[in-house]
């Protein structure tokens, strides 16, 4: 159970088969969906222009209200940076190398991996920076390492002050109400 503003919110299911291409090709599956049960969308920006006008490409026909369909501005590190004092301490860095705007870092995913590299705890560097000479865009640990970060010590308080994109995503979900009509009626 989550709580998000006092609402509280349960994890059903997780679907994350690989990634962005997955949750576009599946857009639509999804929203039909809502239909039955709410659902929270979550991409990364990465080099398209805007959220509208990605959403638009993605579901060009009308979002259900019991879909969240919501973009983190490139990529969903940002909003991790965004807590600076946890981040860094997290890493092992100095504050200072902390970035002050996050949502604008053009590569959030190598500017955390610069700043891995940078590191003074060993272990860290190793499960986040990709071995010498490898092809891997990241440490074998990365995503393990990044959701113990974000289960244990990440500070949501302190990052959606930084991150614009995570607040409306917070905002969004503090003022989600599902059409629970719809749901029984359908069932």
């Amino acid at each position: 159970m989550i709580l998000c503003s006092g609402k509280p919110y349960q994890i059903g299911h997780c679907f994350s088969r690989g990634g962005f291409g997955y949750l576009k090709r599946n857009i639509c599956g999804f929203n039909q969906a809502a239909r039955g049960m709410p659902y929270l969308i979550l991409t990364d920006l990465d080099t398209e222009n805007c959220a509208p006008e990605m959403m638009h490409k993605w579901l060009p026909h009308p979002k259900h209200p019991n879909l969240l369909f919501r973009i983190a501005e490139r990529e969903v590190e940002s909003w991790l940076l965004a807590d600076r004092i946890g981040f860094a301490k997290f890493l092992g860095i100095s504050r200072g190398l902390m970035p002050l705007e996050t949502d604008s870092i053009a590569d959030p995913k190598r500017y955390l991996i610069d700043l891995a590299r940078r590191s003074k705890k060993r272990s860290i560097r190793e499960d986040l920076v990709p071995r010498l000479g490898s092809t891997a865009k990241q440490g074998s640990a990365y995503n393990d390492r990044l959701i113990s970060f974000v289960r244990d010590k990440w500070n949501i308080s302190a990052a959606r002050k930084i991150s614009p994109s995570l607040e409306r995503t917070m905002r969004s979900l503090e003022n989600f109400a599902p059409l629970w009509k719809d749901i029984i009626v359908q069932r």
